[in-house]
């Protein structure tokens, strides 16, 4: 991708602490993301996408803990993009950035599955008191939430880290919010067969249309990730699948 500048840069996350959040800006304007970063980046790493493709791609790859979106894109809806995230990533927040300040256009993104919807201008602390106070609902939530470690494979869950061990190695995994979200609940019932739907109502939700061959596709590229610790993760013929890390 040329001319990116600063995109999907920010400020480097310091080493042996807790990792800081990921918050992803879907927008076209530099001078936005330029206020978004000097206004954030003291609480997360920003990183940003100038188009709808940029956006979808980097949080196909990557931990995102929040997206800032802007509903106007040079290659479509942020609208549709919410619906998308909505459906792929149900665990992962969705804040909208518009300069369409009219109730329909409100109604519109919540509707999309949308957390908050703040209009441009916008005040700078303003922002900030709103992503600060999603985010702590978030770590509230990670916190509460046990850490697990197996001969293969390490998940702590308080701050949303993987790692895979192997010989005497311990390399850490990216993962999206969703594969996480998977992985997650996948600790929570080690040795236990656990159906498709169960897996789709409890990661995406009941109010969410999403096949069940999506399961399979996003386990697939868990596996893949976590290698070689993927034998953890076993394919039950005809039902879903069964995880079962070495004690």
């Amino acid at each position: 991708m040329s001319n990116q500048e600063n995109r999907f840069l920010g400020s480097p996350v310091p080493i042996e602490s807790a990792p800081m959040h990921q918050i992803l800006l879907i927008e076209d304007s530099k001078e936005v993301f330029n206020q978004v970063n000097a206004g954030l980046s003291g609480i997360a790493q920003i990183h940003w996408a100038a188009s709808l493709a940029e956006g979808r791609d980097f949080v196909a790859e990557n931990p995102v803990s929040l997206v800032l979106l802007d509903v106007e894109l040079p290659d479509g809806s942020g609208v549709d993009l919410c619906n998308e995230f909505q459906s792929e990533y149900p665990a992962m927040p969705v804040f909208f950035l518009s300069a369409h300040a009219e109730l329909p256009e409100k109604v519109m993104g919540f509707a999309a599955g949308a957390e908050d919807y703040i209009t441009k201008p916008f005040q700078t602390m303003e922002l900030k008191a709103r992503v600060e106070a999603k985010l702590r609902k978030i770590d509230s939530i990670n916190s509460s939430r046990s850490d697990f470690s197996w001969q293969e494979l390490e998940v702590l869950r308080s701050r949303q880290e993987v790692f895979v061990k192997e010989a005497k190695e311990r390399k850490s995994i990216p993962l999206t919010a969703l594969e996480f979200k998977i992985l997650s609940y996948f600790c929570d019932r080690p040795g236990e067969v656990i159906h498709r739907d169960e897996i789709l109502n409890e990661v995406w939700g009941t109010d969410v249309h999403v096949y069940p061959r999506s399961v399979d596709t996003h386990v697939s590229k868990l596996r893949r990730k976590i290698k070689p610790a993927d034998s953890t993760i076993k394919s039950v013929h005809g039902v879903g699948y069964k995880f079962e890390p070495t004690p």
